[in-house]
């Protein structure tokens, strides 16, 4: 289909059928070129491919209207010398190129010697089974010589969609969100559609609903599970949703994208557990989620399976501070004290060490402290912090290809991504009873 802006470019064509006799026709006239003029009587002087004077109709030969004619002259679909290129000395585009404003779909289909539709089909990348490659790489490389962009305004008024997608995330105040957010933005330009970012204001607490006036003018949302009082409004909207870090068997969503959170964890206790580690103290996040109750659940089945290793916990909040704190409350109990920290977070895991370091404790050397996440802050640290690597841009990028692929009408698969463990300085053989 031909959007406004295409039609607009109708070689030679005047002003409308059946001029009035007032304004100015053209192409020349649109542009003011001096070729162009208008002429007594209100048409465009004969000669740039305007209107005749006085009789409103295209002169002869451009393509238009006969004097005093509404119909069609024939030979008006085709482009007489003069219309739609340049006439001699009236300042407009060169030959091949549109005679004035953006280039159209038009004008691609007839660089490339095909049909608009075809151009539709190439460019909106509805082509596979339909055209050949070698037509393909031949729109491509009219669209690019005539510097084409597809007016996204109006194939958004034709399909019905706004090309916005809303990405729902608990907080900016660490890195990994805006990872996310980046491997999303980048996965949605390349399919033209922008991203909306709504960080939930308290981090993890309660949000402002978003939702009631936004709602129309999104086309999906694509939301973490840890901004869990925004996604109240997120699924009751009727809206394609993709969930991070969520509940694979979540009914609402019509996808998940899942970092495997329980090997990250599995990974963290073999090496502690390898080390010989065997009084283990997990710094939990405070934090009701999918991704912290699988992570808990999935230390605590490593450590249980090892004769002799105990697992004891403590919650803590998302902070440096509330890490650090949590982390002393641990250290000063009474009996044995653990001889490695498990932090959900590399947060957590920075407040634990601030917390051996005032209890005059060396790490590794007296206790071992383990992150999530690899943060900058892991490597910021000293000695640097042993964590699992989780990849927050795939993350965002798999959230958005789900996205685009439920946009297109098909069913995304529920998508797990690796994850590594990094060992680094923070950890170490426990000290000797």
């Amino acid at each position: 289909m031909v959007a406004s802006a295409d039609r607009a470019h109708a070689a030679g064509g005047a002003a409308g059928k059946g001029s009035r006799g007032t304004g100015r026709t053209g192409e020349s006239a649109r542009r003011g070129d001096p070729g162009g003029g208008t002429a007594p009587g209100g048409g465009a002087a004969t000669g740039g491919g305007g209107a005749a004077a006085g009789g409103g109709g295209a002169a002869a030969g451009g393509g238009g209207a006969a004097p005093g004619s509404d119909r069609t002259a024939p030979g008006s679909d085709r482009t007489a010398p003069g219309s739609d290129r340049t006439a001699p000395g009236s300042g407009g585009a060169a030959a091949g190129r549109p005679a004035a404003g953006r280039a159209t779909s038009r004008d691609v289909a007839r660089a490339a010697g095909v049909s608009q539709a075809t151009v539709s089909l190439v460019l909106g990348e509805k082509w596979p089974g339909r055209v050949s490659e070698r037509t393909v790489e031949t729109v491509r490389a009219a669209a690019r010589d005539l510097g084409y962009r597809p007016n996204l305004a109006a194939r958004s008024l034709r399909l019905g969609r706004t090309r916005t997608v809303l990405l729902v995330v608990p907080a900016l105040t660490t890195e990994f969100f805006a990872r996310v957010y980046t491997g999303a933005e980048r996965v949605a330009a390349d399919h033209g559609f922008g991203v909306v970012l709504y960080p939930s204001p308290e981090g993890v607490g309660p949000a402002r609903d978003p939702f009631d006036s936004a709602r129309a003018s999104l086309d999906g949302v694509i939301a973490s599970s840890m901004a869990a009082d925004a996604l109240v409004a997120v699924r009751g909207g009727g809206l394609p949703l993709v969930m991070l870090d969520s509940d694979p068997d979540d009914p609402a969503a019509a996808a998940t994208v899942n970092l495997d959170i329980a090997d990250g964890a599995r990974q963290v206790a073999e090496h502690l557990l390898g080390l010989g580690h065997r009084r283990v103290a997990h710094l939990a996040a405070a934090v009701d989620s999918w991704t912290f109750r699988v992570r808990a659940g999935a230390l605590a089945e490593a450590v249980d399976g090892v004769p002799g290793a105990a697992l004891s916990a403590e919650r803590a909040g998302l902070s440096v501070e509330e890490g650090r704190r949590a982390a002393e409350r641990v250290l000063a109990r009474p009996g044995p004290r653990p001889t490695a920290l498990v932090c959900d977070d590399d947060i957590l895991a920075a407040g634990a060490c601030k917390a051996a370091r005032r209890l005059g404790l060396r790490i590794p050397d007296d206790i071992s402290v383990t992150g999530f996440d690899d943060l900058a802050l892991a490597t910021a640290v000293e000695p640097e912090l042993t964590t699992v690597r989780l990849s927050a841009e795939a993350v965002g990028a798999a959230g958005m290809r789900a996205l685009m692929t439920l946009l297109d009408g098909e069913t995304p698969q529920d998508t797990v991504l690796p994850v590594d463990l990094l060992p680094r300085g923070s950890t170490a053989p426990p000290p000797r009873s």
